[in-house]
């Protein structure tokens, strides 16, 4: 009997979809960021290109997809229980949508870009906090409105649908203090990630 609830349990994790690349809890994002070298280069590289803070790009990252590169959302389940189909096309680091990186795509000539390729990843949300600037009056360095902008579009937030989602103003809060947190550690290490990075192609 046992042996029958685990390989039923194991299927209904393949059918929802779990994350390839395993989600991270990050408590310290000097601590990743140390560790993957690449991913330093390629938030700093969108930063000085958008004008987009790193803290506010890597707490929008954390809040989409906790850095797991094929993040999907959970399948909607039919009758409570069978793994059914997937609420939106939103994907990888970011959960852009697929409208919304072709959008990315045309606009920045960026072709070839990838949701689940952390550097195309940053680059999109960089962007993207520019075009909230842009297209909505939102300051770069407003994590709160930033993410809300992020969330429910430009045409959302300018027309408030953000009031009506009390959970929605929850986490962009979140964002916010996310996003102050990164702030605050990467404060007491980018000259040290600065000094010790080793700058690879990717």
């Amino acid at each position: 009997m046992k042996k029958l609830i685990v390989l039923g349990l194991a299927i209904l994790m393949i059918l929802s979809g779990c994350f390839s690349t395993p989600a991270r809890e990050v408590t310290n994002i000097c601590t990743l960021l140390d560790e993957k070298v690449s991913w330093y280069q390629a938030v700093k590289k969108s930063e000085e290109k958008w004008g987009a803070p790193m803290h506010l790009q890597l707490a929008i990252i954390y809040q989409e997809s906790r850095f797991a590169s094929n993040a999907k959302p959970p399948r909607n389940k039919i009758f409570g229980i069978i793994p059914g189909t997937r609420p939106t096309t939103s994907f990888g680091f970011t959960q852009a949508k697929k409208a919304t990186w072709e959008w990315y795509q045309l606009k920045t000539g960026n072709k070839s870009a990838k949701r689940d390729n952390f550097a195309d990843a940053v680059d999109f949300v960089g962007w993207y906090i520019n075009q909230s600037l842009l297209r909505s009056k939102i300051s770069k360095t407003n994590a709160y409105r930033q993410y809300l902008a992020y969330h429910e579009g430009h045409g959302g937030y300018n027309n408030k649908t953000y009031e009506k989602k009390a959970w929605l103003i929850d986490v962009a809060k979140n964002v916010e203090k996310k996003s102050n947190t990164y702030k605050t550690q990467l404060s007491q290490c980018r000259t040290e990630l600065d000094k010790n990075r080793v700058w690879t192609l990717f």
